[in-house]
Parts: C-alpha cells; structure tokens; sequence
C-alpha cells in the first residue's frame, strides 16, 4: 500500500513541475511584451517631437508673415509717397545737373595779346573772367575765371575755377618748381599736349599743385616759344569742367 501511494504522487509531482515552468514562460513572455512596448513608445515619441517642432516653426512664420502683411497694409500709403518723393527728388537732381550743364553753352572766348602766343581759352558762359594781359613782365597775362562773380583776387582763400597765365620763364624753370611735389607724391605727372595744339608736349600735374596752400586741382605747364603757359583749377569741384570744356579747347601760335 505504501509502494502505492508513492507511485501515485508521481504524477503529482510531475504537474507541479509543468505549472511551474508555464509561471516562468508566462513570465518571460510578459516581460519581453513590456519591453516591446517601450520600444515601440521610444519609436512614436520621435515623429511626435518632430511634429511639434514643426508645428511651432509654422505657427511662429504664421505670424511673422501676418504680422508683415498688416504693417504693410497699414503703412503701403505712407511708403509709397515717400518712395515717389525719393523718386521726384532724384529726377530734380538729375534735370537741375542737365540745365546747368546746358547753360554753360555756348562756351565764351577769351584771346590774349599774339606777342604772348595769342592764347585763346573758351570758358563756360556762366563763368565771368577778370584777365590782366599787360601786366608785369615777368607775368604778361594773369587771367582768373569763375562762375557767376570772380571772387576777390587778392584773398588766397579764394578757390578759382579757372587760372590762366603767361609767365616770362623757361619750361624747364617751371617744370623744376613742380619737381619736390612729385618727390613727395603730393602730385602725379603726366605728358600731356592740348588736343588742338597736339606738336607742343608739357606735362600735366593733378593733386596737391600749390605748394604751401591747401588747394587741389589740376596743372597743365606748357613750352609757349620763350615763355611758358600755365592752366590750372583751383578746387576739384571745376576738375570735371576743367577736363571737358577748358582743355579741348585752348590754342595758342606755338
């Protein structure tokens, strides 16, 4: 009877040993469940930060973009007359620069004495012109011109726009006075002719041309048989002038 009951304990034994590992397979099964979860949560968070992070770009460029279109439709009136001043300002300019260049013609002439190479220099009508051509030998003609009134000749505070004269020294003489300002590249040289008188060859200065005065401009030094003729403006507000009218256009008997 003992022998018995030991044999049937056996299968009891043995469904107790099944029940067990069901507990451990169900347990494994639910923590690898859990896991997947979390993974799958880990996995949707990101899309969903995206979507928020874009979400909120479009909402802040939502804004700006309204905010943009409201202040130009509250503004467009006030930005449009001030755009249309800035234009008409501009047109004035440019038809104020047109006219005045327009009546500086026709150019007016001036012509010296033939015994001092009967210079002719054509000069702005706008321009007034004060020349004393029997002056002192050593300066026969001594010209200044300028717009509207020539300023007071003695002042050498006045800034002409243009100066002529005829001065009773060798080219050479000349030349060597402009030297220690081109050593010191307060001025640059060039050859240079006047177009209408291209056989006779000086040398043109532009910078600083007047040594111990605060004056910039524009030299031209040129051989006039004995003598040497000298071309200058005094302010580089006349250099365009200068350059355009005055230039092309003096002749004198070589």
């Amino acid at each position: 009877m003992f022998m018995k009951n030991r044999h049937n304990l056996r299968p009891g034994g043995q469904g107790l040993q099944e029940r067990h590992n069901s507990v451990n397979i169900s347990s494994m099964n639910g923590r690898s469940f859990c896991s997947d979860q979390r993974g799958s949560t880990n996995i949707l968070l990101i899309p969903l930060i995206l979507a928020g992070v874009i979400l909120v770009a479009a909402i802040a460029f939502g804004a700006w973009a309204f905010s943009g279109r409201e202040d130009y439709r509250t503004n467009v009136a006030t930005k449009i007359a001030a755009a249309v001043t800035i234009a008409k300002q501009d047109e004035d300019i440019a038809k104020d620069k047109e006219h005045a260049e327009a009546d500086k013609q026709p150019l007016r002439p001036y012509k010296g004495a033939e015994q001092y190479g009967g210079v002719q220099v054509l000069f702005p009508k706008t321009w007034s012109a004060y020349v004393a051509d029997s002056g002192p030998s050593n300066q026969p003609v001594d010209g200044y011109f300028h717009p509207n009134i020539v300023p007071n000749i003695s002042d050498r505070d006045s800034a002409f726009a243009l100066r002529v004269q005829v001065i009773n020294r060798s080219y050479a003489s000349a030349i060597t006075g402009m030297n220690s300002l081109v050593a010191t590249k307060k001025v640059t040289a060039v050859p240079y002719a006047f177009p209408k008188v291209p056989s006779v060859v000086g040398t043109k200065f532009d910078g600083a041309i007047m040594s111990g005065r605060n004056i910039t401009g524009s030299l031209v030094i040129i051989p006039i048989r004995d003598k040497t003729l000298e071309v200058w403006t005094e302010s580089p507000l006349y250099v365009a002038d200068f350059n355009s009218y005055i230039l092309p256009n003096i002749t004198f008997s070589p």
